[in-house]
């Protein structure tokens, strides 16, 4: 999937989860809740890797459940990172993390699956089609 598509899909589950979890609140416009969306997934590259192999014991006995508790942990420092960078999105504790990062979970995954490889190869298709 490239960058910017799930750069997007990624603001837009962030947004969902804003307006539906308790606890995590984001002040500002659209184009800041890119930056967010960039904060978040450049954390996930860099340093949920890093926690997966540290908590890999609690992986294997929880049979991967623990890794919603990772996702929290991430959700979490998406947002003070981001209120320490001035972008205006906030979590406000463990529980909005955990819900918060359950709903960026099921809303990207929705997304990923309804913007799949076909569905891009179709429609550049059609835009070819009628510029021609």
């Amino acid at each position: 999937m490239s960058l910017l598509i799930r750069l997007l899909i990624n603001a837009a589950a962030l947004w969902v989860a804003t307006r539906i979890v308790p606890g995590v609140r984001y002040e500002g416009d659209g184009s800041i809740l890119l930056l967010v969306a960039l904060v978040f997934g450049i954390l996930n590259v860099s340093v949920k890797p890093i926690l997966f192999v540290l908590t890999l014991p609690f992986l294997v006995v929880t049979l991967g459940l623990f890794t919603f508790v990772l996702n929290a942990i991430m959700l979490w420092l998406t947002g003070r990172l981001s209120s320490a960078l001035g972008l205006g999105f906030h979590v406000d504790g463990f529980l909005a993390a955990f819900l918060g990062a359950l709903v960026v979970t099921i809303v990207s995954f929705a997304l990923s699956m309804f913007i799949g490889p076909a569905k891009r190869v179709d429609a550049a298709r059609e835009i070819r089609h009628r510029q021609s």
